[in-house]
């Protein structure tokens, strides 16, 4: 098997002390694996700068997508109105997500390489006061846009309404302070930049407004106030937890911490997604997203022009050298994305650029 590592928005390449938590079996009903529960469950609240009092950490069995379902269909109640606000794939998963469950929803759309507008969103919830929930991503990797959820967040308090946010592939790798920016739900995943692995999702909620959605839920599983209810008792799980995935997740929070924490992790993310951007720009490689939006978890980037190559031919020469990229998510451009999260450093960037270089000067022979 060819080792390499992850050049992508989650998954994503893991330390090996991350990895050598997983080498140990655990019983769900010891005290001890409670605790790391809890202990996680305080750390996330840490990391989102938020009290106890008002916020509580909820764990959910499953990939990011579980995490989004059991949001909005466990907080939005049968009157309630939901506007989404979708400017990639991911915003458009919740429009599935809604349609599914039977949700009454409104869909704010914006094009791929362009972020949400706080006034157009103002202009929508005055327009239409049926809407009382509120929901959009942050860091967009169909593009690798990174959308302004503070801005949108003062005129959704303003507005009185629920504001609901997948910050899946930014929280823990970007500040994000929940409260002042008006966050109600905030959800994210195991894989991403807390650099734990794949198998569950987490929810940090308001605690009022989390009680407040007993008995919505349209699914057992997925009922996020049950679930709540029980891990707030002891850290016990509702159904079978993960248990390998929440002891690495346990680790990797703490590798976080001793890296600096979230401002040290951003910083060596931003400093990968200058470098890679750069490097990307000599061999006349450009990037999808403007500067100003560009988020720096992923950046998606055109094809260079006359390129002879596809996307399976360029992936498989870098895969078979060390590293994975992933393949463009917009329609109208032929595209690829890089991501540069995860333990992935400078010399990672420098040594992903050469081999393409290598690549493009082999292909133009």
């Amino acid at each position: 098997m060819i080792s390499y590592k992850l050049l992508t928005p989650g998954p994503l390449t893991t330390t090996e002390t991350v990895k050598q938590e997983m080498m140990t079996d655990h019983c769900t009903w010891d005290d001890d694996y409670k605790q790391i529960t809890q202990k996680i469950r305080a750390g996330l609240l840490k990391l989102a700068r938020v009290s106890p009092e008002e916020y509580t950490a909820v764990l959910m069995q499953g990939s990011g997508t579980f995490g989004v379902e059991s949001v909005l269909t466990s907080v939005v109640g049968q009157e309630d109105k939901l506007l989404i606000i979708a400017n990639g794939a991911y915003g458009e998963r919740m429009t599935d997500i809604a349609g599914h469950a039977g949700l009454k929803f409104a869909v704010y759309r914006e094009h791929y390489d362009q972020i949400p507008r706080a006034k157009r969103v103002k202009e929508i919830l005055e327009q239409d006061p049926e809407i009382t929930h509120v929901a959009m991503v942050h860091s967009e990797t169909t593009s690798g846009i990174l959308n302004d959820i503070e801005a949108v967040g003062k005129v959704v308090k303003a507005a009185g309404k629920v504001f609901i946010v997948d910050a899946m592939s930014s929280f823990g790798g970007m500040e994000i302070p929940v409260k002042d920016w008006g966050i109600d739900f905030i959800i994210s995943s195991a894989n991403k930049c807390i650099q734990g692995v794949p198998g569950f999702s987490f929810i940090i909620a308001r605690k009022d407004l989390l009680k407040a959605s007993e008995g919505k839920a349209r699914s057992l599983s997925l009922d996020l106030y049950d679930q709540w209810k029980t891990m707030e008792a002891d850290g016990k799980w509702r159904f079978t937890s993960p248990t390998h995935v929440v002891l690495a997740f346990a680790k990797a929070m703490e590798e976080l911490e001793e890296e600096g924490g979230i401002p040290a992790r951003h910083q060596r993310y931003a400093d990968n997604n200058c470098l890679l951007i750069e490097k990307m720009k000599e061999m006349g490689i450009r990037p999808y997203i403007d500067a100003e939006h560009q988020g720096p978890i992923i950046t998606t980037f055109f094809y260079p022009e006359h390129a002879d190559f596809s996307f399976q031919e360029m992936y498989d020469y870098i895969k078979e050298r060390g590293y994975a990229i992933y393949p463009g998510k917009v329609t109208e451009a032929d595209t690829f994305r890089i991501g540069n999260i995860g333990e992935i450093y400078r010399e990672d960037i420098e040594k992903l650029c050469s081999l393409m270089k290598d690549f493009l000067e082999e292909r133009n022979r």
